[in-house]
C-alpha cells in the first residue's frame, strides 16, 4: 500500500492536505518515534501533534530517521491554551519548530478557543503572520464552535482552513460541520472511533461482517466517505496498518445513513464552551 491511495481534500488556501493521516495524542515522547516510523513505513504521510502532547521531539525525530523528504510529508501542531496572545503565540511555534526539527509546519492550529480568556483572536493574528511569512503553509483551528469561527472571519483577514473537533458516529458535531461548511473550512476528526466506543455497537459490526472489515475499519471509511479529514492514533503496529487499510471497500448510502443515526450527543471530551485548562 502507497500514499498514491489516499485521496487529499484542498484546503481553501490552495494546499493539498492527505484525508487518513496519523494522530499521536496521549502518546509518550519516548513511544512517539516507534509510533510514527510504523506508521510511516505503512503509509502516512500526514502526522498530526501539538505542543501540550510533549512528543514532538518523538515526531522530528522519526521524520529525521525516516529517510523521506519534507515535502512528502505533512506536519501539523498546535499552540497550547498557555500560549495563546500575538507574541506568546509566535514563541510557541518557534518551540514547536526547534523540537520538531523544521523549518515550516503543514498546519498550524488553536487547540482551543478558551472563550473565558479572549485571546483567540490575538492568537489568530499571530497564525496569519506566520502564514503570510511563509512560515506555515495553512493555519486553522481546532474545537472552535460556529460562533468562534464566526468572529474569527469577522475581525481577521484569514478565513480557517481547517477545523478539529470531536467527531465520530456518537457525536457527529452537526451544527459545527454545518459552520464549517458554510464557512469554506475542512472539517477533521478526532477520537474519530469514539476511543473505541462506537466500535461494538451492532450496526457497525453488522456492516463490517457484510464488508469482511473491522468495525474501526468501517468508522474510518464512513468518515472518508462524507469528506472528512481523519486523523486514528495508536501505538500497536498491527493496528496502524488496520487503520490505514480503508481504500479498498465503499459503504452503500444506506450503510452511511446507519451509521449516521447513531448520534447520540456522546462526547469523549470537554465541550469547547467549558474548556478553559491553561
Amino acid at each position: 500500500m502507497t500514499t498514491a491511495t489516499v485521496p487529499t481534500l484542498t484546503l481553501n488556501n490552495g494546499v493539498r492536505m492527505p484525508q487518513l493521516g496519523f494522530g499521536v495524542f496521549q502518546v509518550p515522547n519516548d513511544e512517539t518515534q516507534a509510533a510514527v516510523a510504523a506508521a510511516l513505513e505503512v503509509g502516512y504521510r500526514s502526522i498530526d501533534t501539538a505542543a501540550v502532547y510533549g512528543n514532538e521531539e518523538g515526531v522530528g525525530r522519526a521524520i529525521a530517521a525516516s529517510g523521506l523528504t519534507r515535502d512528502e510529508l505533512f506536519v501539523t501542531s498546535k499552540v497550547w491554551n498557555s500560549d495563546q496572545g500575538h507574541d506568546d503565540t509566535l514563541r510557541a511555534f518557534d518551540a514547536s519548530l526547534a523540537k520538531l526539527g523544521l523549518e515550516q509546519l503543514d498546519l498550524y492550529l488553536i487547540h482551543w478557543p478558551t472563550p473565558d480568556r479572549d485571546r483567540y483572536v490575538d492568537t489568530w493574528r499571530a497564525l496569519e503572520r506566520l502564514a503570510a511569512d511563509g512560515r506555515v503553509r495553512a493555519i486553522g483551528v481546532s474545537n472552535f464552535e460556529p460562533e468562534h469561527l464566526d468572529r474569527l472571519v469577522a475581525e481577521g483577514s484569514v478565513v480557517p482552513a481547517v477545523n478539529q473537533v470531536e467527531l465520530h458516529p456518537a457525536l457527529q458535531n452537526r451544527r459545527v460541520v454545518a459552520a464549517n461548511d458554510r464557512l469554506g473550512i475542512a472539517t477533521e476528526a478526532w477520537s474519530p472511533l469514539a476511543q473505541g466506543a462506537v466500535l461494538d455497537d451492532p450496526a457497525i459490526t453488522a456492516i463490517a461482517a457484510a464488508h469482511g472489515r473491522t468495525p474501526a475499519q468501517v468508522v474510518l471509511r464512513w468518515h472518508l466517505q462524507q469528506g472528512r479529514i481523519v486523523i486514528p492514533k495508536s501505538v500497536t503496529p498491527a493496528r496502524i496498518a488496520e487503520n490505514f487499510d480503508v481504500f479498498g471497500f465503499e459503504l452503500a448510502a444506506s450503510e452511511l445513513a446507519a451509521i449516521d443515526g447513531l448520534e447520540r450527543d456522546g462526547r469523549t471530551g470537554p465541550h469547547p464552551a467549558e474548556f478553559h485548562r491553561a
